[in-house]
C-alpha cells in the first residue's frame, strides 16, 4: 500500500475502535504511538539531567513532585496543540500567521531555530564528556578526541534523521530508534537507583513521601542544611535567605520551561508527517502520556534519587576533613562561597574596586568558618561526572561509569536528533517548501555542523553571547506558544464544529490559563536579571513577551471581528 492508503487505514480503524471499551482501544494504541516519544527525547537531555541534579544536591526527595507536575502542565499545551493540529489538518504556521499574526508565527519559527541550533551545542558536548570520562577514560584529556566523537555523533545522528526522510517505513525506524534510545536513558538510571536500594543507602519512605507537594521548600532549606546552618551562628539569616532565594529561582523556572520552545514545533510536525488526523486526537493525547510523561518522570526521578542519596548534606566530595578544599573542586565551592560572602560582607565591599575588591574578597575567604564552609559545599552544583565517581563505589568504577555513562550518551545522542530533525520542520516552513525531504535534511544537518564546533564555540565570551540571547528570546516566546494555542483553541474560524464547547471548553482554558500563567512567571522570572555585555537582555526579553502578549491578542480579536 502507498503512504495515503496506509493512512486512510489506519484512520477508518481509529473510527471503528472509538466505538470499542476503553482497554481495547489502550491496546491499539500502544502499537501506533509515535510523536510523545520524540517528545521525551529531546526533553531528556542535558537539562532535565542538570536540574534533576541539582533538587537531589540541594533539596534531596523533597521535591520529587516538581518536575512531574511542570510536564503534566506542560503537557496540557501540547495537547491543545495537537488538538488544534489534527482538527484541521493544517500546519501550524499557517494557522498562526492566518488566525492570530504574521509577527507571532514568525517569531514562533525563529526562536524554534534558534533554540535547534544552540542547544545542539551543550549536547555535543554532553555527549563527548560521556565518552571521555565514562565510557572510554583514556580518551580524557585528548585535544582530538571531542572532535573525533563529534564527528561520530553527527554522522550517526545524520543517518537517524535520513531515514525520516524516506518513506513510512523510515519514519517507523527512526521511531524505533528513538524509543530505544529513551528505554536506554531510563533503564541505565534505573539500574543505578537497584544499585542504590540493594546497597541500603535509599530511605524508600522519604522518596515516596518527596511526591507529595510540600510548599515551605520554597522558602525553607531541607532538613540537612538547615541544620547545617543552624551551626553557622551569626551568618545564619544569611544563609537561609540565600539558599530560598536559588530554591525559589529553581523550582519557578522548572515550572516555565518544563517544554521547550521547539517542542511545540515538533509535535504537530512530526504527526503531520505520520499522517494523522482528525481521528488520531484520542492517540495524541495517550500518545503525549505514555511516551513523554512516564519516560521523563521515571528518568529524572532516578536521576534525583542517585543525586539526593550521594550528595545531600554532604561535603566529603569537596572539602577535607580539616574544611580545606579538595584539588580541583575550587571553582564551584567558591562560585557558592563568594555569592555568600558579597551578601553577609556588602557593606565591607561596598566601594571598592578592582584589585581592592579582590584583595579584601580573598581576605573573606580566608577568614570563612568550617561551619560556614560546609554550608557552601552543601550548595555546591554537581556534574554528572561527580554523580558517576560517587557511585562508583556500589559495583566498581568501571562498570558503574559505564552504566551511567550509557544512560548520559542516550539523552544526548536522543537530543541532538531531534533538535537536528525540529530544525529541518523549521527550514521547511521558512522557505514555503513544507515535505520537501531534501531540504528538510539541509536543515537538519545545520544544528549538527554548528554542534560539531562545540570545542571553539561552547565557551568562554562565546559561550555567553549564545547562550544569553537564546535563553531569553526562548524563555520569552515560549509562553507566547502557549498563548497563541489557547487562542487557537478558542478560534471558531479555524476550528470550526471542533471547538470545544460548554463545560469542557470552560474547564479546558481554566487548565492552559494556569499553565501558561506559569509559564509566564518562570519566563519572566528567569531572564529578569539576564545581561550581555552590559547590556540587560533580560529586560528587553521581558519587553519582547509584553509586546507580542499584545499583538497577539488584538491580533486574534481582530480577525475573529472580521469573520463576524
Amino acid at each position: 500500500m502507498s503512504e495515503p492508503e496506509l493512512n486512510q487505514q489506519e484512520a477508518a480503524e481509529l473510527e471503528e475502535l472509538a466505538k470499542q471499551p476503553l482497554g481495547k482501544r489502550l491496546a491499539y494504541y500502544t502499537k501506533k504511538t509515535g510523536p510523545g516519544w520524540l517528545q521525551a527525547a529531546i526533553t531528556l537531555g542535558g537539562g532535565s539531567l542538570a536540574g534533576a541534579l541539582f533538587l537531589g544536591v540541594i533539596l534531596e526527595y523533597n521535591l520529587m513532585w516538581l518536575q512531574p507536575l511542570a510536564m503534566i502542565l506542560g503537557v496540557v499545551m501540547l495537547s491543545a496543540v495537537s488538538y488544534v493540529t489534527l482538527s484541521t489538518g493544517k500546519r501550524p504556521f499557517a494557522s498562526i500567521k492566518e488566525h492570530v499574526s504574521p509577527i507571532l508565527a514568525w517569531a514562533w519559527l525563529i526562536a524554534a531555530m534558534m533554540a535547534n541550533i544552540v542547544w545542539c551545542l551543550p549536547q555535543f558536548s554532553l555527549g563527548s564528556g560521556a565518552v571521555q570520562q565514562n565510557l572510554i577514560p583514556a580518551l580524557e584529556g585528548s585535544k582530538a578526541a571531542p572532535w573525533i566523537i563529534g564527528m561520530v555523533l553527527l554522522v550517526v545522528c545524520a543517518m537517524i534523521v535520513r531515514a525520516y526522510d524516506s518513506d513510512n517505513k523510515g519514519v517507523k525506524t527512526f521511531e524505533i530508534i528513538l524509543k530505544a534510545l529513551v528505554g536506554i536513558v531510563v533503564i541505565s538510571f534505573f539500574v543505578v537507583v537497584g544499585k542504590l536500594t540493594f546497597a541500603g543507602t535509599l530511605d524508600w519512605a522519604a522518596i515516596f513521601k518527596g511526591f507529595i507537594p510540600n510548599l515551605k521548600y520554597l522558602k525553607e532549606p531541607a532538613p540537612q542544611i538547615a541544620d547545617a546552618i543552624a551551626q553557622t551562628g551569626a551568618t545564619g539569616d544569611t544563609w537561609t535567605s540565600m539558599v530560598a532565594g536559588i530554591q525559589k529561582d529553581k523550582v519557578i523556572a522548572a515550572f516555565g520551561t518544563a517544554v521547550g520552545i521547539n517542542m511545540t514545533f515538533l509535535l504537530p510536525y512530526s504527526m503531520l508527517r505520520k499522517g494523522w488526523g482528525k481521528p488520531h486526537r484520542g492517540l495524541a493525547i495517550f500518545d503525549l502520556g505514555t511516551g513523554l510523561i512516564i519516560p521523563f518522570m521515571l528518568a529524572t526521578a532516578c536521576i534525583v534519587i542517585a543525586a539526593g542519596s550521594q550528595f545531600h548534606g554532604k561535603t566529603s566530595d569537596i572539602l577535607n576533613e580539616d574544611g580545606s578544599i579538595i584539588e580541583g573542586k575550587e571553582k564551584g565551592f567558591y562560585s557558592v562561597a563568594d555569592t555568600f560572602l558579597k551578601k553577609q560582607y556588602s557593606e565591607d565591599l561596598a566601594g571598592l574596586e578592582g584589585d581592592a575588591a579582590t584583595e579584601k574578597l580573598n581576605t573573606l575567604r580566608s577568614e570563612m568558618s568550617v561551619e560556614d564552609k560546609r554550608v557552601a559545599a552543601m550548595l555546591v552544583d554537581r556534574k554528572d561526572r561527580d554523580l558517576a565517581n560517587a557511585l562508583s563505589a556500589l559495583g566498581g568504577p568501571t562498570l558503574s561509569r559505564l552504566i551511567f555513562g550509557i544512560g548520559v550518551l542516550g539523552m544526548a545522542v536522543s537530543t541532538i536528533i531531534i533538535l537536528m530533525l525540529i530544525n529541518g520542520f523549521c527550514l521547511c516552513e521558512a522557505l514555503g517548501k513544507s515535505g520537501d525531504r531534501k531540504v528538510h535534511f539541509i536543515g537538519s544537518l545545520i544544528p549538527g555542523f554548528v554542534g560539531l564546533c562545540f570545542p571553539v564555540i561552547w565557551t568562554g565570551d562565546s559561550l555567553a553571547a549564545l547562550a544569553v540571547p537564546t535563553s531569553v528570546i526562548g524563555s520569552s516566546l515560549l509562553p507566547i506558544a502557549y498563548f497563541v494555542f489557547l487562542l487557537l483553541m478558542n478560534s471558531k474560524k479555524l476550528l470550526g464544529d471542533a471547538m470545544p464547547t460548554g463545560g469542557k471548553r470552560i474547564a479546558l482554558n481554566i487548565v492552559m490559563l494556569i499553565a501558561t500563567t506559569l509559564a509566564t512567571i518562570g519566563s519572566i522570572w528567569g531572564i529578569r536579571g539576564k545581561t550581555l555585555f552590559g547590556l540587560p537582555f533580560g529586560q528587553i526579553g521581558i519587553g519582547i513577551l509584553i509586546l507580542l502578549f499584545v499583538i497577539g491578542l488584538f491580533g486574534f480579536i481582530s480577525k475573529n471581528r472580521k469573520e463576524a
